[in-house]
């Protein structure tokens, strides 16, 4: 959530800032409510002021034995008044606040202006992808083959874009999460979390997957307003909810492996084939809250953490800027990591690292104190997948593949998996 206070005093710069990202922000509307909020209050006070001063009259009247008969009627009808301009400000605020809800971070400085995908900006690379002297084939060919990848069982169980994995291949994906988890906590420092997969739609409202983005997520139907969780991120960040940390508790630095559920709303058509993009997966999140001041060395600390997986399973990779137009609602500057794909001959993203600064802070009201100014300032969230084990898996198949159809187990895992190599069925 963008802060009150610029936009009602930093309107157009705020416009300026959205309008790189595309977005068009309705002066108007806000300036008309904003009108209206500053003139209500300034009612409210008034009459509050007005009457308390008619109560203190009418508590010296009965001390001094007089009768108050009259004034208590004239209290009675001066607090409804008062009530019905603080229902009527309540009602102005809560319009403001529910129209802030709808309105995507301001970008950082230093992201590259554009409109779309086309013009990220590549920041490095990492490995050569590999010449294969034969056509390679795509994780769904291979898993196949290998009987060890089943998209029709899981059709039968729950419809489109799920996967059965069985044997050795269900063994290789809590290998990479076994191994993701043990290299962040053991080699960066991350402290290991297990959360809830089901939250509270405040917990989506907190972390900006709501309201923006409500049918993107899976609700659960009954009494309660519940939702599974997109990412571990939803649940991770909101332990920072209502809560002040000291300056010696920052940064705080989680890692978490969760099932992530997603409906794809909008990305019909998409990768419907294999396990690209589904509605189940699983991902490794890490997560850090900081200090404003640390935040963008910390994007790069965490951004070079999530690279060291893929540089350990040695696949080729490059770190991307999301230029304006491709950022996440909730995000003020994103690094994706794209790893290669041998069948599709590019790279596709496996992570996206961001620094929100104060944008999901102030909407869960996560703050520490300012050892300096002795105030209490909000904290900097920070997330990046560390990675989309999915995905893992299907680079994995596809960059480790022989003209045989065998797979090779990279080095790191072997000790997690059993083998050296995988032979088709």
């Amino acid at each position: 959530m963008l802060d009150p206070h610029d936009l009602r005093t930093n309107l157009d710069r705020v416009q300026q800032s959205l309008a790189t990202r595309g977005y068009v922000l309705e002066i108007e509307q806000i300036l008309a409510l904003e009108a209206q909020r500053k003139q209500l209050q300034m009612q409210t006070q008034e009459a509050q002021q007005r009457c308390n001063e008619q109560e203190r009259r009418v508590g010296q009247a009965r001390a001094q034995g007089h009768d108050v008969s009259a004034q208590l009627i004239a209290c009675a009808h001066d607090r409804v008044q008062v009530e019905t301009l603080e229902t009527e400000l309540k009602n102005i605020q809560e319009e403001l606040l529910a129209l802030n809800l709808t309105l995507p971070n301001m970008p950082h400085a230093t992201v590259p202006v554009g409109r779309s995908e086309t013009e990220n900006v590549i920041i490095r690379r990492w490995g050569e992808p590999k010449q294969f002297s034969f056509t390679p084939k795509d994780h769904v060919d291979l898993g196949c083959a290998l009987d060890a990848m089943d998209f029709s069982s899981a059709a039968k169980l729950s419809g489109a874009r799920f996967v059965v994995l069985s044997g050795w291949l269900a063994r290789l994906q809590r290998a990479l999460i076994q191994f993701m988890l043990d290299t962040h906590h053991q080699r960066h420092g991350y402290e290991e979390l297990y959360v809830p997969y089901i939250v509270r739609a405040e917990s989506l409202y907190g972390t900006g997957q709501l309201p923006k983005f409500a049918e993107e997520q899976f609700a659960l139907r009954g009494d309660a307003d519940l939702y599974l969780i997109p990412t571990a991120e939803v649940s991770v960040t909101n332990l920072a909810r209502d809560r002040i940390f000291t300056c010696e508790e920052l940064p705080k630095k989680y890692v978490c492996h969760t099932p992530c559920f997603r409906s794809e709303a909008g990305s019909y058509g998409k990768d419907t084939r294999g396990m690209i993009r589904q509605h189940q997966f699983e991902k490794v999140e890490l997560v850090q809250f900081t200090k404003p001041q640390d935040s963008y060395e910390r994007l790069e600390r965490l951004t070079c953490d999530a690279e060291y997986i893929l540089q350990a399973l040695e696949l080729p990779y490059r770190v991307v800027s999301l230029c304006t137009g491709d950022l996440g609602f909730a995000a003020a500057k994103t690094y994706d990591i794209e790893v290669w794909l041998p069948s599709q001959a590019m790279y596709r993203e496996i992570s996206s690292c961001s620094n929100y600064e104060s944008f999901q802070a102030r909407r869960i009201q996560a703050r520490w104190r300012n050892p300096i100014t002795k105030k209490l300032e909000l904290i900097h969230t920070l997330n990046g997948s560390g990675l989309a084990v999915g995905r893992t898996l299907v680079a994995l198949l596809e960059n480790y593949q022989d003209a045989e159809g065998n797979i090779k187990i990279p080095e790191v895992l072997q000790k997690y998996v059993g083998c050296h190599r995988m032979d088709p069925v």
